[in-house]
């Protein structure tokens, strides 16, 4: 199996302002980061790959097992060992919004560096962590340390997109 991963993040704005005498002074910025990702367990790679729409009910948590629970889309298990990227949308697939926060972190058996709450994703919101580096974004310990966990709300249920970089060394 070979894999590779494109990560995106970008934004643009523009600001204008009312003319005085004259043409309206305007200003913009742009950023654009790519992250590329080739198949390996260094710096730089990763070899298991996750992704998923998944449901938790209103007031409750998904804790998701990053250590032999998780299938990819051809049914094997995925066992991470280093944790390289994640994305959640706050937003279900076909579009449909949420009506609650969601909050990644915290719970028990947490994977290191999601063991407190992070700041609440609102409806439409998307959260992004990618560490190409050699050490990743965190080391997945099995039954010690392999929880991801997702807070709802209270209000209702909510459909969420999840994406999740690994290394199985």
């Amino acid at each position: 199996m070979s894999v590779t991963a494109q990560l995106r993040a970008a934004l643009s704005f523009s600001q204008t302002r009312t003319a005085v005498l004259g043409a309206a002074p305007s200003w913009s910025a742009a950023f654009d980061q790519i992250v590329s990702l080739v198949n390996g367990t260094g710096a730089g790679q990763f070899d298991l790959g996750y992704a998923a729409e998944r449901t938790v009910a209103s007031a409750a948590n998904d804790d998701i097992d990053l250590a032999g629970v998780l299938t990819d889309a051809y049914g094997a298990a995925v066992t991470i060992a280093e944790l390289v990227a994640i994305m959640i949308v706050n937003k279900q697939r076909d579009g449909t919004a949420n009506t609650t926060d969601l909050t990644p972190g915290g719970g028990s058996n947490f994977v290191p560096g999601f063991s407190a709450a992070l700041p609440p994703i609102s409806p439409g919101g998307i959260f992004m962590m990618v560490a190409p580096g050699a050490a990743g974004l965190a080391t997945v310990t099995a039954s010690t340390g392999d929880i991801l966990r997702v807070a709802n709300s209270s209000g209702a249920q909510n459909k969420f997109q999840i994406a999740i970089l690994g290394r199985s060394a």
